[in-house]
């Protein structure tokens, strides 16, 4: 590549996708990785795409909801340009409703989902006996099912998004001088980085621990039942997480809360009795302070700008985080929301 108008420092879901968005505008771009491609907590198991509450409507949520609706859109034509699929399917999801309490809450949700998400997805309350086998316990005997959210296997989202890059020109490299404009996309080992000589943390770590078993249920929706993701891909295999640990001492040892997250995952749906399970995975998400995504220039560094603290919602967010950096970057033009920007980490 004799000249490169962006280097991309990173190669997990932040990095990959703002290189795919700057070369579908045409620009020559580098990613850089000393690890690979999804190396870090991209290259996990859960994958769940999932909305926030359609209540208290915030420009948060409302970035959320708009890369939802651009997320088939965008694997699509990763898919088309590199050959390799990254398992994505809108494929709904359902929640268990513990009272009479939770019951009138999810209702009200119902009714203002509506005028937010209008034609595009339905939020609703659904008996139990409606969903299936591949339902989840609900004391209830409601559930609420939404339309809204979806799956994909993050390590097959990173694969299928390198295929792409590399089938336009683009590589994944160990290692590269700046050339460019320069996106730091680089997980919580930068938000500490940026945290160092300030007085207080821009954002940390969060270890998570997931598990893969293999159970097929291809277009079952995924279940959250107690702050447990349960998501079924379209590869035969199921996932469940994850657990949130602020210290830890090894970023990808596994132990006992693996096995904590089995068994309620089975206490949840009793068809996963069995079972077998297939891996056991842990890695570390970037948390920005603000708890938002952390986009942005570089503070004191011209030319420089900084995609991070995509805790949980990394791939939700990645196909309107991609197109938001690409006009920063390429363009000049910023579209970043008052909460995502870097300033409201510092």
């Amino acid at each position: 590549m004799a000249r490169v108008d962006v280097t991309v420092r990173g190669g997990g879901i932040f990095g990959l996708s703002i290189a795919w968005a700057c070369v579908q505008r045409g620009a020559r771009v580098r990613v850089v990785d000393p690890y690979g491609a999804g190396a870090g907590s991209s290259g996990g198991l859960v994958g769940a795409l999932a909305p926030h509450v359609p209540e208290n409507w915030n420009e948060k949520k409302a970035f959320q909801l708009d890369s939802l609706l651009m997320a088939a859109g965008f694997w699509a034509g990763v898919e088309a340009v590199g050959g390799v699929s990254a398992g994505y399917g809108r494929t709904g999801r359902l929640q268990p409703i513990a009272d009479a309490h939770g019951l009138e809450l999810a209702q009200a949700r119902a009714i203002s989902a509506k005028p937010l998400w209008q034609d595009h997805a339905v939020w609703e309350v659904v008996e139990a006996g409606e969903a299936g086998e591949f339902a989840p316990v609900s004391p209830s005997g409601f559930l609420i099912r939404d339309t809204l959210t979806a799956r994909m296997h993050p390590r097959r989202a990173c694969a299928a998004l390198v295929a792409a890059l590399q089938a336009s020109g683009v590589a994944v490299v160990s290692e590269a001088e700046d050339a460019g404009a320069v996106v730091w996309a680089t997980g919580w080992q930068g938000l500490r980085a940026l945290s160092e000589g300030r007085s207080r943390k821009v954002g940390d770590g969060i270890k998570g621990q997931a598990v893969l078993m293999k159970y097929a249920a291809p277009e079952a929706p995924q279940l959250f039942v107690g702050g447990l993701h349960l998501v079924p891909h379209a590869d035969g295999t199921l996932a469940i997480g994850s657990t949130s640990e602020r210290e830890f001492d090894d970023p990808t040892g596994v132990d006992e809360q693996c096995e904590d997250l089995i068994a309620r995952a089975r206490a949840a749906l009793p068809v996963l009795e069995g079972a077998e399970v297939l891996e056991r995975w842990a890695g570390v998400r970037p948390r920005a302070r603000s708890r938002a995504p952390m986009l942005g220039a570089y503070p004191d560094r011209a030319g420089h700008f900084i995609a991070n603290g995509g805790f949980k919602i990394g791939f939700g967010m990645a196909p309107k985080v991609s197109a938001v950096m690409a006009d920063l970057v390429l363009e000049g033009r910023d579209a970043i929301p008052e909460g995502f920007r870097v300033e409201a980490c510092l």
